[in-house]
């Protein structure tokens, strides 16, 4: 089975890729669409989210990077995924996914999508934490990759 994790990662945390691993050990082939938030403000361009993710689950030989466009429901039926995977760390999380998940339904019958549970040592990781603590220099090891908490501290020095 063919699936797609969509998100926006920016930046990707230890959270997402602890997903990503788990979705590539449980299927055929995972599809990390990197997709454009309008609600968001971005800190990385699309091409260095997609960089920065192609860098962190190299490791995993089933799992494809891509940029996705326009809305995720239509861009996964493009990619021939049928289930679309979303992740869950507390029940702020699960109202906003759900109302997503029913809307997506409505749209496209045919696409599923399926809740993972953060593991709870990732349960607090979010991108938007990492951002903020990057911007007042704390440590990030349990939260990014050591080359995106570079690249993160790099990018808030700049801004």
């Amino acid at each position: 089975m063919k699936v797609m994790y969509p998100g926006s990662f920016d930046p990707i945390t230890i959270g997402h890729i602890d997903l990503i691993e788990r979705c590539s050990a449980k299927f055929d082939q995972v599809v990390v669409a990197i997709m454009l938030n309008d609600s968001k403000l971005g800190t990385f361009t699309m091409d260095e989210r997609l960089e920065l993710v192609e860098k962190s689950i190299g490791h995993l030989k089933n799992v494809e990077v891509v940029i996705g466009h326009g809305l995720t429901v239509d861009f996964a039926a493009k990619m021939n995924c049928s289930v679309l995977v979303r992740g869950i760390r507390a029940v702020m999380d699960y109202e906003l996914e759900l109302q997503q998940a029913t809307a997506n339904r409505v749209l496209n019958p045919n696409v599923e999508t399926l809740f993972l549970v953060a593991s709870p040592k990732y349960s607090y990781i979010s991108s938007s934490v990492a951002r903020e603590l990057a911007s007042y220099g704390a440590d990030l090891k349990d939260f990014v990759p050591e080359f995106v908490a570079k690249e993160l501290y790099e990018r808030m020095r700049r801004d």
